[in-house]
């Protein structure tokens, strides 16, 4: 087997549970599973022979870099109350509220639980990649489509791999919210009513659990003084370029802590946030990621427990009604330590729109959950992401800072599309880049099928799915680039002006509303729930998906606690 696959709180109840936390709270570890000493490159560390010497050396220097990734994880009951598969938005949301329930929880994530330093490099750089940041492969491509070899290790970032389209995915406890740019966004009202017709309430969502979910991710724009400093001279210039083109800008809330960015700037913490590191980490705490609001909040109930290096392979449903789980745990190395299957009297699916459909299409088709919908698996999307450039926008600032200042919306096409203020990835000099993340309101849809032949849950994205998004976004920056004299792309690199061979915010394939009811409850099987971006409609209509995740799974697991069921 290998795997492929605070303020929280505001007031005194959520202050009061932080500080029932241990010190340790972030790299928790309590004895469990025996783990394999490292102190041999050669030797002790791989006794099958299934690295290389170049990965076993490779994680010996990862284990002295950041020994904490290695610590056991904790044993987990073979039946609890809830079981909820993985660490990310929706799936912290649901175990902190049925944790405050009473009810026990074991949450299952497969990567590690990472630290936080102010001064330790703790995650990969994006400049010289290695296997801490990507999850058991032997390269990836950036956003600007730049090759990267690294040595085989359990990263934090998911490149999965299907034949027309690459999608990002976090792997670590905290999920998405380890890797992603922390871009805080509500969608317009009209784009969601489109999206999810009748079946949630935008009025409902606008007035309560956007709020609510911005308060727990303790969403703020970008101050002044650091959106003046020279790490965001290519924010400041990507705004006149905006404006130049005749667009109003709208700022953007972010979940930085915006005094973590101010230490970087005064020298008082190892530079991250300003120097475009995002896509693998900010472990000085520069980003408000889960590890710092849902996740202690959900262990501090005392109800919740957290499992890092647990793969879910199969889940299922045994004679006595109770859910199963099939899984196996592996060391950041990729070794297999143990093999286990566990059941729950309830199932919550918050491994992503990936992994939560990848399961429920190998349940279908196996036959392990047999009354679930016929649209399970369809719906899927890609938010219509882009990774777009310009060239020649020269600003002030060698390197440019991660958190996203400013977007604009144009609505003048055939499919609404917005660009965001980005940042090229770790750059040391100005070459003269700047960078948009692009989403249009794409109508393309795909669906996740089981293939018997490769065993294995396969996407169907056509070859051209993303077309319209692309052309949409390219009609929009190529408004902006005439206006202002500059180019598109960076050809001497090969760097597309339109990316769209990938997505970082994959969508839907059990969407409310068709596989669930209209609160997450998986139709045909009581007690099982998707929470999380599998939900969602392939879509967030122009918008980042993890604020309306966060808000959805709010919504929805309060109607779960509410109702018994």
């Amino acid at each position: 087997m290998h795997p492929s696959r605070r303020s929280l709180l505001a007031g005194a109840g959520g202050a009061a549970a932080l500080a029932a936390l241990p010190a340790s709270a972030s790299a928790l570890s309590l004895p469990g599973i025996p783990v394999p000493d490292l102190t041999d490159p050669l030797d002790a560390l791989d006794s099958t022979g299934a690295l290389s010497v170049a990965d076993r050396t490779a994680a010996i220097a990862h284990k002295a870099a950041v020994p904490e990734i290695f610590r056991a994880p904790q044993q987990v009951a073979s039946h609890t109350d809830v079981i909820v598969i993985g660490t990310g938005f929706g799936a912290s949301v649901s175990a902190l509220r049925l944790g405050q329930a009473g009810a026990r929880v074991a949450m299952l994530e497969r990567g590690s639980r990472w630290p936080r330093d102010p001064w330790r490099r703790i995650h990969a750089a994006d400049t010289a990649l290695d296997g801490r940041g990507v999850w058991h492969k032997r390269s990836i491509k950036d956003l600007l489509g730049l090759a990267h070899p690294v040595d085989k290790f359990g990263g934090v970032l998911d490149d999965t791999i299907y034949e027309h389209l690459r999608v990002w995915r976090g792997a670590a406890v905290g999920g998405g919210s380890i890797v992603f740019t922390g871009v805080l966004l509500e969608p317009p009202k009209e784009y969601f009513e489109h999206l999810f017709g009748g079946t949630v309430s935008q009025r409902e969502m606008h007035e309560k659990w956007y709020p609510k979910a911005r308060t727990m991710l303790n969403a703020s724009p970008m101050p002044d003084d650091i959106y003046q400093a020279p790490p965001f001279g290519h924010s400041r210039r990507w705004d006149k370029h905006a404006r130049t083109a005749g667009y109003e800008i709208e700022q953007l809330d972010g979940i930085w802590d915006w005094e973590v960015v101010r230490k970087e700037l005064q020298g008082r913490s190892r530079r991250s946030a300003t120097i475009g590191e995002s896509n693998y980490g900010n472990a000085n705490g520069a980003k408000w990621d889960l590890t710092l609001n849902y996740l202690p909040a959900a262990e501090a109930t005392g109800k919740v427990t957290v499992h890092h290096w647990h793969v879910v392979d199969r889940i299922g449903q045994d004679s006595r009604g109770r859910y199963t789980v099939d899984l196996h745990i592996v060391d950041p190395t990729g070794r297999v330590l143990q093999e286990r299957t566990l059941t729950c009297d309830r199932l919550v699916l918050g491994a992503g729109s990936v992994g939560t459909s990848e399961l429920l299409v190998r349940a279908k088709a196996e036959g392990t959950l047999r009354n679930l919908d016929d649209s399970v698996g369809e719906g899927f999307g890609t938010n219509g992401d882009a990774a777009m450039a310009q060239f020649l926008g020269t600003s002030q600032g060698l390197a440019q800072g991660s958190p996203s200042a400013s977007t604009i919306l144009d609505r003048s096409g055939d499919i609404p599309a917005r660009m965001e203020s980005w940042y090229t990835l770790g750059l040391q000099v100005n070459a003269g880049i700047l960078g948009s993340l692009g989403m249009a309101m794409d109508p393309a849809r795909a669906r996740f099928v089981y293939s018997a032949a490769k065993d294995r849950v396969i996407l169907d994205w056509p070859k051209d799915g993303n077309k319209a998004a692309e052309d949409a976004l390219r009609a929009m920056q190529d408004k902006v680039a005439a206006a202002n004299g500059v180019g598109t792309g960076v050809p001497v690199l090969g760097v597309p002006d339109v990316g769209t061979s990938f997505t970082a915010h994959p969508l839907g394939g059990a969407v409310i509303g068709e596989a669930t009811d209209s609160y997450g409850r998986v139709k045909g099987h009581r007690g099982l729930y998707v929470m999380d971006g599998a939900a969602i409609p392939g879509s967030t209509g122009t918008a980042n998906p993890s604020l309306t995740i966060t808000a959805l799974a709010e919504r929805n697991i309060a109607k779960v606690i509410a109702d018994g069921r």
